[in-house]
C-alpha cells in the first residue's frame, strides 16, 4: 500500500515558495563574467536551491555590444552567457528547468531554436515560452531568461 505524507499550512507554503519568511534569505548574484556589475539587476537571485536568472541578451562579455551577424550569433551567445551565469554561481544547463524567450521578430523563432536545441539533451528540454516583442534592449533580436533548480 502506498502512504501519503500530507504538507499543511506554512510547511507546504516553505517547499513552494521558499521565501524568506521560511528563513531562505534571497541571494543577490553578479558574477562580471558576462555583464557589467553597474546595471542595476542583479544577473541572477539565489533563493534556496533555485537559481532565477535575469534575461540575457547575446551580448559580448563584458561589454554591451552584440556580435555581428544577426540571429545565429546573438543566439549562440545568449546560450553561452546562460551557461556561463549558471556555472559562476554553481549550476549547470542540465538544471535549467524553465526558459521564457523574447524575439524581437517571431519570423526568427526557428532559427532561435536550431542553436536552443543544441544547448540541452534531446528530450530533457526545459518548459519554455516564447513571445515577439517590439523591441530589446541595445536592439537585441533575442533575451532569454531561465530558472533553474537543483
Amino acid at each position: 500500500m502506498k502512504r501519503h505524507t500530507l504538507i499543511g499550512g506554512a510547511a507546504l507554503a516553505c517547499l513552494v515558495l521558499a521565501t524568506s519568511a521560511c528563513g531562505v534569505a534571497p541571494r543577490h548574484l553578479n558574477s562580471g563574467k558576462v555583464l557589467p556589475t553597474t546595471l542595476p539587476f542583479s544577473e541572477a537571485v539565489q533563493v534556496g536551491r533555485t537559481l532565477y536568472l535575469s534575461g540575457q541578451i547575446g551580448n559580448l562579455p563584458g561589454s554591451l555590444k552584440l556580435p555581428p551577424g544577426g540571429i545565429g550569433p546573438e543566439s549562440k551567445q545568449v546560450m553561452e552567457n546562460i551557461k556561463t551565469t549558471l556555472e559562476a554561481h554553481g549550476h549547470t544547463m542540465a538544471d535549467v528547468v524553465k526558459c521564457t524567450a523574447m524575439l524581437a521578430d517571431m519570423s526568427e523563432w526557428g532559427a532561435f531554436n536550431e542553436v536552443y536545441k543544441g544547448y540541452f539533451a534531446e528530450g530533457r528540454y526545459p518548459a519554455r515560452s516564447a513571445f515577439g516583442a517590439t523591441a530589446l534592449a541595445f536592439n537585441a533580436r533575442i533575451e532569454v531568461e531561465c530558472i533553474a533548480a537543483k
